[in-house]
């Protein structure tokens, strides 16, 4: 077969398209003449088949004629797709007079929630909010709370060490001291922020958390001012029947210290599974301010005291919500974010 009988060929074919094009009406249309000419088993895959059959000296130009036929087919399917698509819009009925429809808004995640229920709590008791950087020097963040380098206590916070001076905060303690440096009593602050600890992730750790700390330094601050205070965030988070209780406890930053629980959200204090039978949950820590920290930022420890107490948002977050896994606040799980 001759390179002559191709062109007559792609001739015969072009006048036909010329003919189905007119004819055109639906997209429907368009897409069977995208078959019959371009499909796997139209008519120009057959002009190529009958190529390969031609000497290689006539199989350029019949390839060179093939081609300029295919891209003619193409972009006579394209124009027709877009003419068809025009006209479609132009056939619509639009109504200018109604709304539009409202897009899917986000919400805020439950930490952001719990956290903005927190600070509100604190700020109604006078409290206000300060911020310290997250990449701590560990002067702040051990040594100045009365943490040195031998003290056994550094054990227990399993630190991220960036360099020997250099840490991953552990906890936000440090913004109370970088706060006492730089202003005089009365102090009354709550430090909330990430903290970074090596913890392997379960159900009640994660190797990143978020923890408020708070703080009040004046003349004449008791332990009866901070059991007030633990009080008052108690029954404004989880009700006014919920009861608090004070255990004995050591921080090396507290004098003396203390762990403080609340009376189980599950069961109000008759004793559960969810807090062992013994009808209270461990929350966290809280004492009175060690003179020792007042030294480290030239405060008179025979004028002053205070009180510094901290908490964790995911375990408040978890009671508030009944959740049991820690590990589902940080997992960007879509079905479990829109609960909230």
């Amino acid at each position: 077969m001759s390179d002559q009988t191709i062109e007559h060929q792609v001739q015969t074919l072009n006048a036909e398209l010329e003919t189905r094009l007119q004819e055109i009406k639906t997209a429907d249309d368009v897409n069977n003449i995208r078959v019959a000419y371009l499909g796997r088993k139209g008519k120009i895959a057959d002009l190529f088949k009958v190529m390969a059959t031609l000497s290689p000296e006539h199989r350029r130009d019949a390839g060179q004629a093939v081609n300029m036929f295919k891209a003619k087919v193409q972009s006579a399917i394209d124009q027709k797709k877009a003419s068809l698509s025009d006209q479609d819009r132009s056939n619509q009925f639009f109504d200018i007079s109604l709304p539009g429809h409202r897009g899917l808004l986000g919400h805020h995640h439950p930490l952001t929630l719990v956290l903005r229920e927190i600070k509100s709590c604190f700020s109604r008791m006078g409290f206000t909010i300060a911020q310290g950087p997250e990449v701590e020097l560990d002067y702040y963040n051990f040594e100045a709370l009365n943490i040195p380098k031998i003290h056994p206590s550094r054990d227990m916070q399993d630190t991220f060490y960036i360099s020997d001076d250099i840490v991953l905060r552990t906890h936000t303690s440090p913004v109370q001291v970088r706060t006492m440096e730089n202003q005089s009593p009365p102090v009354r602050i709550i430090a909330p922020g990430r903290c970074f600890r090596r913890d392997t992730p379960d159900a009640t750790h994660s190797p990143m958390f978020q923890q408020v700390e708070g703080l009040y330094v004046d003349e004449g601050v008791t332990f009866a001012d901070l059991k007030g205070v633990i009080l008052t965030f108690a029954r404004t988070m989880f009700g006014s029947d919920m009861k608090i209780r004070f255990r004995p406890g050591f921080f090396p930053f507290t004098e003396p210290s203390a762990e403080y629980d609340f009376s189980c959200v599950m069961c109000r204090g008759k004793g559960c599974r969810i807090c062992k039978g013994t009808g209270w949950i461990e929350i966290s820590g809280a004492g009175m301010v060690n003179p020792k920290v007042f030294e480290y930022v030239n405060y008179d420890p025979e004028k002053y005291t205070g009180y510094a107490f901290g908490m964790g948002v995911e375990r408040i977050a978890m009671l508030i919500y009944q959740i049991h896994d820690i590990r589902l606040f940080y997992e960007n799980d879509i079905r479990f974010l829109n609960q909230f």
